[in-house]
């Protein structure tokens, strides 16, 4: 999805001399604590796709990045997550907290505001700090 995107878009943005394109991670890669393999190494190749098409886009005022975050409080896909797997990962963080998906919104806005202008190919884990990489 990530590539057919960035084929489609690229041309529109070159033209305009300007773009972003801000990639969805996870941190799991750096942190497997589940063994989502499939999963797992799908994110990881994104971080590649995300690199390398930062610099062919680069040139033409395109930036692109990835966020990356763990287990959001709370989601469709973590509302199910018993309270204690939230509190041990919460424990884990310098922050004591587990991120919100508010929080991780935030993260990809600046990457899709004026503010990240001199950043492309980066990967920002957002997770209070669990991964520390």
């Amino acid at each position: 999805g990530a590539l057919n995107l960035i084929q489609a878009t690229a041309p529109g943005m070159a033209a305009a001399r300007f773009g972003r394109v801000v990639n969805i991670g996870t941190n799991l890669f750096q942190n497997p604590v589940v063994p989502y393999h499939d999963y797992t190494a799908a994110k990881a190749a994104l971080l590649s796709l995300t690199r390398t098409a930062a610099g062919d886009l680069g040139p033409d005022g395109v930036t692109v990045n990835m966020v990356s975050g763990g287990l959001l409080r709370t989601t469709d896909a973590s509302a199910a997550t018993p309270e204690a797997v939230f509190d041990l990962i919460a424990g884990m963080t310098p922050l004591r907290s587990v991120t919100t998906p508010e929080e991780f919104a935030d993260a990809v806005l600046f990457f899709a505001s004026p503010w990240s202008r001199a950043v492309t190919g980066q990967n920002l884990v957002v997770d209070g700090g669990l991964v520390r990489d």
